[in-house]
């Protein structure tokens, strides 16, 4: 229960009683849930696509559902994707792009990333359905957490220093992502059948894909591009599922 609840502290901002309680050995413990907290997140931010729907026309139901998807995370995925962007599009060697990626401004290429991303994310949205919409909502963070643990347990750690991804390395299993493969999986199928399932899919190739693109690029991974690996997993995800309706 405590490696569980420290999943939830660490991938969102929800309050927990007793979170301060939370150890560092209880967020090293926790990879295995982090697609049972994608589920939760993916259920609270279609519920509440489903009330905003009924005051609101689709592109302002999406724009508000978007918000407190990124709500929930605290915005730490989306920095991450910023900062990876300003640091991987900079056509600079390996070390300075991870020296830009540490710094705490944003550049051009951060911006742009994050302007696309919120942009495709509403994009898709707004076209599909209720029904397909609300489990397509559901299924883009579990899809989210698996890429951060495929990442995980791929790629190795790049930077020199400590840092707190650095916390699930000594117990790192390609288990979790395998786990996570199987949960995206039946959870694809059971809210949409063979869309569900093949939206899936999609997000598993992405997840693949981004993370052979940051090794080729830094060698390894760092906090920033697990975030990076999520946001870019659930956009992948909505935009198959938007592709399967169409």
């Amino acid at each position: 229960m405590r490696a569980f609840l420290a999943a939830i502290q660490f991938l969102t901002v929800i309050p927990l009683p007793g979170g301060k309680n939370i150890r560092e050995t209880d967020i090293e413990r926790s990879a295995p849930f982090f697609p049972i907290v994608g589920l939760l997140i993916g259920c609270l931010v279609a519920l509440f696509d489903f009330f905003v729907s009924g005051f609101f026309p689709p592109l302002p139901a999406a724009v508000l559902t978007v918000l407190v998807l990124l709500t929930i995370t605290g915005g730490l995925h989306m920095d991450g994707l910023a900062d990876t962007a300003d640091g991987v599009f900079s056509v600079r060697s390996r070390e300075r792009m991870l020296e830009i990626m540490r710094d705490s401004r944003i550049g051009a290429m951060g911006v742009l990333a994050i302007v696309f991303i919120l942009a495709l994310k509403i994009a898709a949205l707004v076209p599909l359905p209720l029904p397909q919409r609300l489990a397509i909502l559901v299924l883009m963070p579990i899809g989210g957490r698996f890429a951060m643990l495929l990442m995980l347990t791929a790629l190795p750690y790049v930077r020199k220093g400590g840092g707190l991804a650095t916390l699930f390395i000594n117990r790192r299993s390609w288990m979790n992502p395998a786990f996570a493969i199987i949960f995206l999986g039946a959870a694809g199928w059971f809210l949409g059948a063979w869309m569900g399932l093949v939206a899936a899919l999609a997000a598993v190739v992405a997840a693949g894909l981004v993370s052979w693109y940051i090794y080729r690029k830094l060698g390894g991974f760092t906090g920033d591009t697990i975030g990076a690996a999520s946001e870019i997993t659930e956009t992948v995800l909505a935009l198959a599922g938007l592709a399967l309706i169409s």
